[in-house]
């Protein structure tokens, strides 16, 4: 049986594409919540075509001569130079409407992610459920975000604009009927407005996962007691191909440790310095997800020490039974002492 091509109606996929670059150039241009309401106010009085010949001898008016009103001038003129029909005027009016709103449903979308951030506080740093939170960050709110705007549309399409505010009833229900007036000639206002949304949070959040697991390690050791300016990280002087994330003294003691959140294949290069090194006390600091039982008696039997995740070392018998695997809690400048002994 023949597969059904897939066609996208050439008009459908020209109105959404002016729409699209509509709502990118209006967030380009940075418009202000003045400069928005003057635009509509603008609009109140002159509508379709004739909005763009208002608008184009207003400019210097609405954007000024700041190197900042230049730029919204040139982003606003190339809108306007798309007006071809009526409809181009309030795809535009629509568009400004949504960037005015934007912050409102971002703050929405970041705020998933900050009740996950609060409560790092009360987890241990190198757990795997702080891990998680970390690693999930960004993606949250992205997610967070899609979600929301698939939630705002629905409820705009079927005129249901009681769920921000009361202030907002009369604005969402303009836009309501813009929104259910624009779907019907074709335009995704969804679509696309997840289009330029999904890119503002993507510049409005970190871009990495949380917190280096590093850092994490960096701050577990400066809280049971190591001076932080006595930390380094540094190459084993003896096999310069292995190195250590943290090196430093207690007591007269040297201290080398690696820290991976996995250690898959890396932990053979720490056995291989183990055999060779002048360091006293060798770590190997991981999540513990991809370790097996071979791979611990391996690290251990080169008397590498091991701390891994609370979570995974109270998951599994032979990790609380192989002398020198302690759980991350155990991290303390207690033990890190005794290991010297060992």
């Amino acid at each position: 049986m023949k597969a059904e091509a897939l066609i996208i109606d050439k008009n459908k996929f020209n109105i959404n594409l002016k729409f699209y670059f509509i709502l990118k150039y209006l967030l380009k241009a940075n418009l202000s919540d003045k400069d928005i309401k003057n635009i509509i106010s603008i609009y109140s009085l002159y509508k379709g075509l004739l909005l763009k010949k208002a608008l184009l001898a207003k400019l210097d008016n609405l954007c000024g001569v700041s190197k900042g009103g230049l730029k919204k001038k040139a982003f606003l003129g190339d809108i306007l130079d798309l007006f071809e029909i009526d409809l181009d005027s309030e795809l535009f009016i629509f568009g400004l409407k949504l960037i005015f709103i934007k912050p409102l449903l971002l703050q929405e979308a970041k705020t998933r992610d900050l009740l996950d951030t609060s409560l790092l506080p009360t987890l241990n740093p190198l757990s795997l459920a702080y891990d998680k939170i970390t690693l999930f960050s960004p993606y949250s709110t992205r997610v967070s975000g899609a979600l929301l705007s698939l939630i705002f549309f629905d409820k705009l399409e079927n005129n249901d604009t009681v769920f921000i505010s009361s202030d907002t009833t009369d604005f969402l229900k303009q836009l309501s009927k813009e929104a259910i007036k624009l779907k019907e000639v074709g335009v995704e206002p969804n679509q696309i407005f997840m289009l330029m949304f999904s890119e503002s949070i993507n510049q409005s959040i970190i871009s990495d996962s949380g917190s280096n697991y590093e850092d994490r390690i960096l701050s577990v050791l400066t809280a049971i007691g190591i001076d932080e300016n006595t930390i380094s990280k540094t190459h084993d002087k003896n096999d310069s191909s292995t190195e250590f994330d943290f090196f430093f003294e207690i007591e007269g003691r040297t201290y080398g440790i690696g820290a991976k959140r996995t250690l898959r294949e890396r932990y053979k290069q720490f056995i291989k310095t183990a055999q060779m090194t002048t360091i006293d006390v060798m770590i190997e600091i991981t999540l513990g997800i991809d370790l097996t039982e071979e791979k611990v008696k391996a690290i251990r039997k080169h008397n590498v020490f091991l701390f891994v995740a609370d979570e995974i070392y109270q998951s599994f018998d032979y990790l609380q039974t192989i002398k020198g695997v302690y759980s991350s809690k155990d991290l303390t400048l207690e033990i890190l002492k005794k290991l010297s002994n060992i």
